[in-house]
């Protein structure tokens, strides 16, 4: 192996101590220039994603995770877009989170600072290079980033802009730091490289958050996977019910806040299913439907592909155009099914009774609860919060879509007038 780790781990670590005194301005001018730089280089970029993708389709890598790979000249100049929405965004390093006088005459608060160095290890998407690493310069926080191999090509081209705006503004460029070996050991080195970083943050599948969990001698924010459900009741809007379970089905399927499993109560589902099965069937869908689901299906001419549901098929995120179907009782079978088959990701109800959403919203613990709304909307540019670094499926630290105050963490500053301890 040619790369170094613990050099990498150390750069970053000086570059996070530069990045921490920084002022909000010369943050946001690094901010402009890195929009700047992905513009007047995006037909770079492309061209090195085209090899990505070139490559990809004759590995015979799936629809799903190609469209997640592919870069178009729309995306990329989304992505300069968002950077400078970012500009725009409350800094919230520094902030003062509370104050207390106490009684002895000592001033306490709690202040946002950066949490240092972040390792991220993510698979497919490029544009996760530019959100994070935007994500964590807008909050001083300097990152050492490992791609999937099948994005090198473009992860390289993306952080050489990253750099290139960094050295124009006089920021070190350590600050955001690429590992372009794709030997996996490098991956579990970052893992134990507890000297100089902080948080570590997967991006990908059940087996990388598992290595990571199992792996890392650094706190690890686990998330991203998304077994999403949305539960049709009997008073829902079956019109309008029909329109939330295509946006959330048929939107973007490769990601994880698209609709997985749809649940429908049986005094809607004869009537609900054939007009929801039709609709998808425009896009491809396939459906893999469960007893009385597939029953009323089958007695239909709605034009989709309908085949019986598997023994595992409710406890997979398909990241393709496939939904699991099912009727159930009510809303008790409903909630029931969502806390055995559901990551905690995101979920939602259709409904006009407000004690079911009220139910709903109360029992059922994930990240984002939805009433009457799409799964996709848990996202950070949705919620307001500029990109993301991961949509954290977690309790401690943070949940959902990580924004700029999830990686912030605080400490106390204690103000005296010449105090001793009585």
């Amino acid at each position: 192996m040619s790369i170094n780790l613990a050099n990498m781990g150390a750069a970053a670590k000086t570059a996070a101590r530069s990045l921490a005194t920084l002022t909000t301005n010369q943050k946001n001018e690094a901010l402009l220039a890195i929009a700047e730089e992905l513009e007047a280089q995006a037909d770079m970029v492309l061209a090195q994603n085209g090899l990505d993708i070139a490559d990809g389709q004759a590995k015979g890598l799936s629809d799903a995770l190609l469209d997640r790979l592919l870069l178009t000249e729309e995306r990329v100049y989304r992505l300069a877009a968002d950077t400078r929405r970012i500009v725009d965004l409350l800094d919230p390093v520094g902030a003062e989170m509370e104050s207390r006088l106490l009684p002895n005459g000592l001033r306490l608060s709690k202040r946002r600072i950066p949490i240092g160095v972040i390792g991220v290890i993510y698979e497919a998407r490029p544009n996760v290079t530019i959100d994070i690493a935007t994500l964590c310069l807008k909050t001083g926080n300097a990152t050492i980033l490992r791609g999937g191999s099948e994005t090198l090509r473009s992860n390289l081209a993306l952080v050489n802009v990253i750099q290139s705006a960094l050295g124009r503004c006089g920021l070190p460029q350590a600050a955001v730091q690429y590992i372009d070996d794709p030997d996996r050991a490098l991956v579990t080195q970052l893992l134990r490289l507890d000297q100089y970083v902080d948080m570590i943050v997967p991006r990908g599948g059940a087996g990388l958050h598992r290595l990571c969990k199992e792996q890392s001698t650094i706190p690890v924010i686990t998330g991203g996977i998304g077994i999403c459900h949305i539960f049709v009741d009997e008073s829902a809007d079956l019109e309008r019910a029909v329109d939330i379970v295509e946006n959330a089905k048929v939107q973007r399927p490769s990601v994880c806040n698209a609709l997985d499993t749809l649940l429908v109560h049986p005094a809607v589902a004869p009537e609900f299913l054939p007009r929801v099965a039709a609709r998808l069937a425009e896009s491809g869908v396939e459906l893999r439907a469960e007893g009385m689901a597939g029953e009323i299906l089958a007695q239909d001419q709605h034009g989709a592909k309908v085949v019986p549901a598997g023994p595992d098929d409710f406890d997979q995120e398909w990241l393709a155009l496939i939904l699991g179907v099912r009727v159930v009782s009510g809303l008790d079978e409903a909630i029931d099914h969502i806390h055995q088959h559901s990551t905690e990701h995101s979920d939602s109800i259709l409904t006009n009774d407000w004690s079911h959403a009220t139910r709903f919203v109360n029992e059922v613990n994930s990240a984002a609860v939805f009433v009457n709304a799409s799964t996709r909307f848990n996202d950070g540019g949705e919620f307001g919060l500029g990109a993301e670094v991961a949509v954290s499926t977690q309790k401690l630290h943070a949940r959902g879509p990580m924004g700029l105050e999830e990686l912030t963490t605080y400490k106390w500053i204690g103000l005296g007038d010449w105090l001793i301890r009585g």
